[in-house]
């Protein structure tokens, strides 16, 4: 069975617009001390992208950056802060906590960008696909016979 006739017969539709456009994220990025003056310098690096709002936090070397998960994600961003030439706190607790955003973030993106999937009514399809179909389902055997034990 093709899937948009297994669509069609749970009564799915997908002409849904994404159902969380207007998602935001609030990340830290977290800057090396060293060199001075970078944390600055990345205010007005960032301050330039659409939709994108960045703050000072009450820490030293953190910025705190607000966006929409469809438009940018923590890996992009400090892809480009490194390319760029902005070092970034390398510490094991930032590149896990780093790691565990970027799968998140990615795996949250492919779920917003995919098609809606038949999870809980995909039971039904099958049970209307058989109901269409001609077969023989009755069953001659007497009753007292087929529920002999």
């Amino acid at each position: 069975m093709r899937r948009e006739t297994a669509y069609r017969l749970a009564g799915r539709h997908h002409d849904h617009p994404v159902a969380a456009a207007g998602l935001r994220k609030e990340r830290e990025i977290r800057f090396a001390p060293w060199p001075p003056g970078q944390l600055e310098r990345a205010i007005v690096s960032l301050g330039i992208l659409r939709g994108l709002s960045v703050e000072r936090t009450a820490r030293l070397h953190v910025l705190c950056v607000s966006y929409s998960v469809l438009d940018y994600s923590l890996e992009t961003l400090e892809n480009a802060l490194s390319d760029a030439g902005f070092h970034l706190e390398n510490t094991l607790y930032a590149r896990l906590m780093r790691a565990i955003v970027y799968f998140c973030e990615e795996t949250q993106r492919h779920n917003l960008e995919s098609p809606e999937r038949l999870i809980k009514k995909s039971n039904e399809v099958y049970i209307q696909a058989y109901d269409h179909h001609l077969h023989g389902d009755h069953d001659d055997t007497p009753p007292e016979i087929r529920d002999y034990k």
